[in-house]
């Protein structure tokens, strides 16, 4: 199963993170499938590529719970359900 999911980066106590596509058996900080995003919780910076973030949850990845709140806050469910409606 594809899963979106944080990748980990930068130095110690200044992470910030990636999202990811990957494979769901696949280790953290594996090779993704594709990047889709950046977060930095330090300032709440949040970048979406939300087409490509779209298409795969049309394609059925699952998001974990902390990426799912952050596109909560970005009203990227609303997007999803938009384009399931238009593509009926």
């Amino acid at each position: 199963m594809i899963k979106l999911r944080l990748k980990r980066y930068g130095k110690k106590r200044e992470a910030s993170y990636r999202i990811i596509a990957i494979n769901s058996l696949s280790r953290r900080d594996g090779r993704p499938l594709e990047e889709l995003g950046f977060y930095n919780p330090r300032t709440d910076e949040v970048r979406l590529d939300v087409p490509g973030i779209v298409k795969r949850l049309q394609q059925g990845a699952q998001p974990t719970d902390t990426v799912r709140r952050i596109l909560v806050k970005a009203n990227v469910f609303e997007q999803v359900s938009a384009t399931a409606t238009a593509a009926s």
